[in-house]
Parts: structure tokens; sequence; C-alpha cells
């Protein structure tokens, strides 16, 4: 499944119902939302840059990587192409 995104915070993320892209001005990717536990629906809270589920309070750094169980897995990172034309996004799911 492919996701078009066209616009970011002035933080450079974008929140979608599936996913949460991110753009450093280096490197740009997405994770799932999904958490590698029970599948609840990840969260980010900008201030501490981390992403965290609201069941059972695993958190993960943007990168996907575990920082508090009960998860153990990282999160799903998906394939991104930046449209460099139409200012856009495309995230392959």
């Amino acid at each position: 499944m492919i996701k078009l995104s066209n616009s970011l915070t002035t933080s450079g993320f974008h929140i979608g119902p599936d996913y949460i892209l991110f753009d450093n001005g280096d490197n740009v990717w997405a994770l799932s939302r999904k958490c590698t536990h029970l599948g609840c629906t990840i969260n980010y809270h900008e201030k501490g840059g981390i992403l965290e589920c609201p069941c059972h309070q695993s958190r993960f750094n943007t990168d996907g990587k575990v920082l508090h169980g009960p998860a153990e897995k990282r999160l799903v990172r998906y394939k991104v192409e930046k449209l460099k034309n139409e200012g856009g996004y495309i995230v392959t799911i």
C-alpha cells in the first residue's frame, strides 16, 4: 500500500493513521504506528522525542529502537520516497 503525505510540521514530522514520517533535512524515514507488543497505535511525543504506546507504555526512539518494554522488537520501518518537484512524500507500507 502506498500513502502520500504532502505536509510536515515545522519540526519535520507528519503523523498519518498508519505511520509517522520524519524528515530531519538529511534523512527521511517512516515508522509504523503499530506497537510490536500487542499492536496498539503509537503516539509521538515531540517534546521528548519519543514514541509511546498508550496501552502498556512501551517507548521507542525516532529510529524505532525499543527504549522501554514490554515491547521487545523495534518498530517497522517503511520505505519513503521524497518527491523533489512536488514537495511531498510517498510512504510504501
